[in-house]
């Protein structure tokens, strides 16, 4: 028998059968459906306004909080957002110094991403990751403060917390470069380091580690376009005073190619020579220890033929006498001049070395046992700071030193 329609129903839904005392309710099919169909409708239209509006509310904001420094001023240009993934990228960005002439920005990058970082949330924090792609640092000498540059006196943490509203957990840079410059000297000079990369991990310790020195700090990079340079930190974000270990490591770097750095400095210049670098620092609530290692091998600074030319006969007697030290002062099995400079430094800024510890390295480099490129302490390899041994020894022996 066929069903009856009932008045003011539609076809398709369903009508239960009334009972005494109770009306009949009708079911429209698909009505949830309906309801998720609009909210992400609604949705999908909010994203599209906040796509069109923030980004140039955003460029405003950002201006606005690079700008507020007295002695830098900051400039970007577009901004984008990446709503999917709570994100969004600054480009072209330039700070520069207001006062003085100096011609290179302080800090120039193509590219600033600020994001959250979703793995956090599996330690259940919601915490925020920056990266910066290609950025250059520029830091300027002169003998006027005017046209220095070193990026000090601006609270440069404090306008990284205003640009993202969680607190940053991790950073990244990719390709950057680092130069010190002398634009007023007879040579200009620029020593600098190339093909940047570092990562800095767990600011925020959401891992919940016991171990104090939480955060780590890993980069590498190029020296002036030849020689392999390796940096490893690990430290206490929360501490009041700086808690941290470092080491870093530069290895077989050209001397020549510092010919400007120490003409302007040292009134002298190298022949040949190859460098090599270490240092260690070890702070405990700001009382820093650790040592600088600076190991030259092959070393050649005076040529009577080259240098009998110059105009300047007392540079011509320095050079000389430059030249004689480390020629009697070198470890000849392996031709290497170096020492190891001790010093100590504390949270104000005061640093001292110990002259007569230098010396007396100097003196065990020569005559005792040459020194190597390589950590002195334990508490680098306690903190995990160790570089590599393979690649170590390899380094060592396509440069010309035995490994010890």
């Amino acid at each position: 028998m066929k069903e009856r329609s009932h008045p003011g129903v539609s076809a398709g839904a369903t009508v239960e059968k009334a009972t005494p005392g109770r009306k009949p309710i009708v079911k429209k099919k698909h009505r949830w459906l309906r309801g998720v169909g609009i909210f992400l409708l609604l949705i999908v239209a909010l994203g599209g306004v906040a796509r069109v509006l923030l980004p140039s509310q955003l460029r405003k904001y950002v201006n606005r909080t690079l700008d507020r420094n007295q002695l830098y001023e900051g400039r970007i240009g577009d901004v984008q957002v990446h709503l999917w993934r709570g994100a969004y990228s600054i480009h072209d960005v330039k700070i520069s110094q207001r006062t003085g002439n100096v011609p290179v920005p302080l800090l120039a990058a193509k590219q600033i991403d600020f994001a959250v970082q979703w793995n956090a949330l599996i330690h259940g924090r919601i915490v925020g990751q920056f990266t910066m792609q290609e950025p250059e640092l520029n830091f300027v000498a002169s003998s006027d403060q005017n046209e220095a540059q070193t990026g000090s006196g601006a609270p440069w943490l404090q306008v990284i917390r205003d640009l993202f509203p969680f607190k940053i957990n991790s950073a990244i840079i990719q390709e950057g470069s680092v130069h010190f410059r002398a634009f007023k000297s007879d040579k200009p000079v620029d020593v600098y380091l190339s093909h940047f990369n570092a990562t800095i991990d767990n600011l925020s310790n959401i891992r919940d580690e016991t171990n104090p020195l939480v955060t780590k700090v890993q980069a590498s990079a190029v020296a002036m376009d030849q020689a392999k340079l390796d940096y490893k930190m690990t430290l206490d974000p929360f501490s009041y005073r700086p808690t941290f270990h470092m080491a870093v490591r530069l290895l077989g770097l050209d001397v020549t190619k510092l010919n400007d750095l120490a003409l302007t400095y040292g009134k002298f210049d190298f022949k040949r020579g190859w460098f090599d670098l270490v240092i260690e620092a070890d702070s405990k609530e700001g009382q820093v220890t650790g040592y600088v290692k600076p190991l030259f091998r092959n070393l050649k600074i005076f040529s009577l033929k080259e240098d009998i030319s110059e105009d300047n006969v007392l540079q011509f007697f320095w050079q000389a006498l430059m030249g004689g030290l480390t020629t009697v002062l070198k470890n000849f099995h392996r031709d290497q001049f170096g020492t190891l400079i001790p010093f100590t430094a504390d949270a104000s800024g005061s640093t001292s070395t110990d002259i007569l510890a230098t010396i007396g390295n100097i003196l065990r480099n020569a005559f005792v046992r040459a020194y190597l490129p390589r950590l002195e302490t334990t508490e680098a390899e306690d903190q995990g700071l160790y570089f590599e041994a393979p690649s170590f020894t390899e380094e060592l022996t396509s440069s010309g030193v035995e490994s010890q």
